[in-house]
């Protein structure tokens, strides 16, 4: 798939087919993740790959948007190492995200970004549920797996956004 087709055809699906995400594909979305752009190249995201159903679970008790869970077949919770990380480790864990989010529609995939930082509560709760030391921050989740809904593009180009060389 072009790169282009892969942006515009990429949605956020919330509802999922009970079918097994292949390691091979879900090794694939963790190399595009890494291959992201990171500040001064500290590359301080950690990644937790998420399939059991009491991984899931947990997933769905401390994260209130969640529950797609209940059939999709994987989450990998993106966190930044503080002590690897820069003041930008939310921008680096946005980049892989977004190359995790792009390379899963690539693959014929359907994704879906949770955002847990800075949210205290979200935050606190993967935390806790997933044992986490304290240099670790959950920063998003992403919901992998084959899509059991389908949408079309929507195009949210605006050009009144656009400002040429000054506001």
């Amino acid at each position: 798939m072009e790169t282009f087709n892969a942006i515009f055809a990429r949605r956020s699906i919330r509802k999922y087919q009970n079918k097994a995400l292949e390691a091979e594909k879900l090794t694939k979305i963790l190399e595009a993740a890494m291959a992201a752009p990171t500040a001064r190249n500290k590359q301080p995201w950690r990644f937790i790959t998420v399939q059991s159903e009491e991984g899931k679970n947990r997933i769905m008790a401390a994260h209130p948007y969640s529950l797609m869970l209940k059939t999709a077949p994987c989450a990998v919770i993106v966190c930044a190492d503080k002590t690897e990380a820069t003041d930008f480790f939310q921008q680096d864990c946005a980049a892989a995200i977004q190359n995790m989010l792009l390379s899963a529609t690539d693959l014929g995939l359907g994704s879906v970004w949770l955002g847990v930082y800075p949210n205290e509560e979200r935050t606190n709760g993967v935390c806790k549920a997933f044992n986490l030391p304290e240099n670790i921050i959950p920063v998003g989740i992403v919901v992998l797996g084959y899509a059991d809904e389908t949408k079309g593009r929507e195009n949210r180009f605006d050009a009144a956004k656009i400002h040429k060389e000054n506001w």
